[in-house]
């Protein structure tokens, strides 16, 4: 539908789940590019940039665990199912699944935080990386604030317990899919339709449930894994882009934080909200195709 023609979709069983992705592209470049969606997306996220990648790299764009039309297994105590380690660990074995042991990484939004878990546990693996409008998640939960709590009142109002968040989203998940949509994003943009009626489509009970459960273990459980590697600075080279209009831009010194966290870190804003990829998508494909050769 938005993808090339000679995509291929498929669900591919890896680590107790099935994977929804596409894939697809030029198959003489011997470095493949993993492309991961965020909240509340899916893969379709990347419509508006797929084409042109697919061209130089072959490509493969997953649904996370809990997303799109992936598996989405319910929630337990410790979040471990949705936990980056979890997550990152899918990731790692769909492109083990594919025979690509090396490759090309770029995530936006949650997408990102399992792009940076991937970074710390294969290390050996993943040649480059991009992270899109994020800061890590530990920075931001040990660095709060009201300007913090009120930017991003998601992050505190989706991990609430008994259903509360499951609840509420559930009684209009349209309007609240599309309401994340806009309020993130500047406001010049615009999203294809075509890509949001999938997002809503796919934005059901259990996926509102798994979702939550994505911020839940990043409350928790991947606060604690973070910690343990805190010490521990990622060595491949970074490729960090934000919006200039977003709230990342406006609360920290971006690049300045991810140096704490990555030693061979560099960066731009891009002139727009959160949705880099369906705003800015040309600009977005200019800063891939230079970081990535």
């Amino acid at each position: 539908m938005l993808f090339p023609k000679d995509f291929i979709s498929e669900k591919i069983e890896v680590n107790g789940v099935l994977i929804n992705c596409e894939y697809g592209g030029n198959k003489s470049n011997k470095i493949p590019l993993l492309l991961i969606h965020g909240y509340p997306q899916t893969h379709l996220m990347w419509y508006a940039i797929i084409e042109k990648l697919s061209k130089k790299y072959f490509v493969i764009c997953p649904d996370l665990r809990g997303y799109g039309d992936s598996s989405k297994p319910k929630g337990d105590e410790l979040h471990i199912n949705y936990s980056k380690k979890t997550m990152a660990k899918d990731m790692m074995d769909l492109m083990n699944h594919f025979g690509f042991e090396k490759f090309f990484v770029a995530g936006h939004d949650r997408g990102a935080r399992v792009a940076h878990r991937m970074c710390l546990d294969y290390p050996n693996n993943v040649l480059k990386a991009c992270v899109m409008d994020i800061t890590p998640t530990y920075h931001m939960f040990k660095n709060t604030d009201q300007a913090f709590a009120t930017g991003y009142y998601h992050w505190f109002f989706l991990i609430q317990n008994d259903n509360l968040p499951e609840t509420l989203i559930a009684s209009n998940a349209k309007y609240y899919l599309e309401e994340k949509l806009k309020r993130w994003s500047a406001k010049d943009a615009i999203f294809d339709k075509r890509a949001v009626d999938e997002y809503v489509r796919c934005f059901d009970k259990e996926s509102i449930h798994a979702t939550c459960e994505d911020y839940r273990a990043g409350a928790s459980i991947d606060m604690s894994d973070d910690e343990k590697d805190r010490n521990r600075k990622i060595n491949m080279p970074l490729l960090v882009l934000w919006g200039s209009k977003g709230f990342v831009n406006r609360t920290y010194d971006v690049l300045s934080v991810w140096n704490e966290y990555a030693s061979d870190v560099r960066g731009k804003t891009l002139d727009c909200g959160h949705f880099l990829v369906e705003e800015k998508p040309n600009d977005v494909v200019i800063e891939l195709m230079e970081f990535f050769s």
